[in-house]
């Protein structure tokens, strides 16, 4: 599976960030936005897609449009709070 099949996309109706291989949604990050902050509550990927890294691309591409907003993140969802304590570059969008 390489990048090139990968995309990350905002679904804002929705209030989460979904991640799609080869055009078919493989997981999904649940949030919701208060007052400047994106509370992260629930990140899934579907349990036939675990194992590439494809967690970690979610994570990171919602962070990375969430940083683009202007916003502040609260991690609530333990993989996300795992992803940012081990990528230290995200460590700054925490709202304390």
């Amino acid at each position: 599976m390489g990048d090139d099949d990968v995309e990350v996309r905002h679904n804002p109706q929705r209030h989460r960030y979904e991640i799609l291989v080869d055009g078919a949604e493989a997981g999904s990050s649940r949030y919701h936005d208060s007052g400047g902050v994106r509370t992260f509550i629930h990140t899934e990927i579907d349990p036939d897609r675990e194992g590439h890294g494809l967690g970690g691309k979610l994570v990171r591409g919602a962070l990375d449009a969430t940083r683009a907003e202007g916003m502040r993140v609260v991690p609530e969802c333990p993989f996300v709070r795992a992803f940012i304590e081990n990528h230290q570059e995200y460590a700054e969008l925490v709202a304390t």
